[in-house]
């Protein structure tokens, strides 16, 4: 049972409604048919899969491509009603009707208190009939069977096996959303433009959008691939791109070389030693952009090392 887009709900309770003659949209109807999909296959993602599952939703994969179970959605108006009809080869009682409050759930037919009667006088079935293939084949009922059967097979628990290869595919596909989406976020300054070699930019790129992300990143190249121009970058475009300021913490011999780099490339900030940090951190305003250079120096926190490890931190 479905339930209507909720302005379409507020319209019905604002005028007088016949359900018999309601005439659903194009765009409504599409909208009901999504919601009724994507709550199927959330009902599918969610849980432990389990051997058991797996076999159960293979076989009504199978049932459903074969037609032996056919499922449609009656989207003119919210259907409570609960119909059981089964067809026999019975001379006195060829069809039997099922009525009453039981859902075609476990819950519904076996663990509930649930009242049903059966239907077996002919008149009486039949205009039970009646009513289900008006219903059955109304206008507003859309078949999901193949739909169900679809997401059925590209859940978890598909049919065929998949191979390995795909699936490492995938998995590199997911593993490298940042860096395709930093290719399209982020464009590198102009000044570093013919500075920058193409593998460079693409490293400076994906850094910033994992310092958005995550809140920061390591740049771990090996030595001579340019980490301190492409880490100047950085600094530049996140200058650029939302005033960030930046502080570099970096061994005393390398001070020079990054000052001239923050002079040349017009980078807001400051630059200290890695030596002064016990004294200049705590007397430093805050820093947007935090680089620590040869931070290996850093990952022994015992000892004297301690305190200098706490202030950058």
């Amino acid at each position: 049972m479905y339930r209507p887009p909720e302005e379409e709900m507020r319209l019905l309770q604002r005028t007088k409604f016949n359900p018999d003659s309601a005439i659903l949209d194009g765009p409504t109807k599409n909208l009901l048919l999504s919601r009724i999909t994507e709550g199927f296959k959330k009902q599918l993602e969610f849980g432990v899969p389990s051997d058991t599952a797996q076999h159960t939703l293979k076989t009504l994969a199978r049932q459903l491509r074969e037609k032996k179970v056919i499922v449609k959605a009656f989207l003119r108006y919210p259907l409570h009603a609960k119909l059981y009809l089964v067809k026999r080869k019975d001379r006195v009682a060829p069809l039997v009707g099922f009525i009453g409050s039981s859902n075609l759930t476990l819950a519904g037919l076996s663990q509930q208190g649930e009242l049903n009667v059966d239907v077996v006088d002919h008149d009486a079935a039949a205009k039970l009939q009646k009513w289900f293939d008006d219903r059955w084949n109304d206008t507003s009922s859309v078949d999901l069977t193949d739909q169900l059967a679809k997401l059925i097979e590209q859940s978890w628990a598909c049919i065929e096996d998949i191979r390995p290869y795909l699936i490492y595919l995938k998995i590199a596909y997911y593993l490298s959303e940042d860096a395709r989406s930093a290719d399209q976020e982020f464009k590198v300054p102009a000044n570093f433009q013919n500075i920058l070699l193409d593998f460079q930019k693409a490293a400076v790129r994906l850094a910033v959008r994992k310092i958005y992300r995550y809140g920061g990143v390591l740049l771990g190249d090996v030595v001579g691939l340019g980490k301190t121009l492409m880490a100047t970058a950085i600094a530049r475009l996140l200058q650029e791109d939302n005033d960030y300021n930046t502080l570099v913490i970096c061994p005393p011999k390398l001070t020079p070389m990054w000052d001239w780099h923050f002079q040349n490339y017009q980078i807001t900030g400051k630059v200290i030693s890695l030596g002064s940090v016990t004294k200049e951190l705590p007397t430093l305003p805050r820093y947007r952009l935090v680089i620590v250079d040869e931070s290996h120096h850093l990952r022994n926190r015992e000892n004297k090392r301690l305190s200098r490890y706490q202030r950058v931190h």
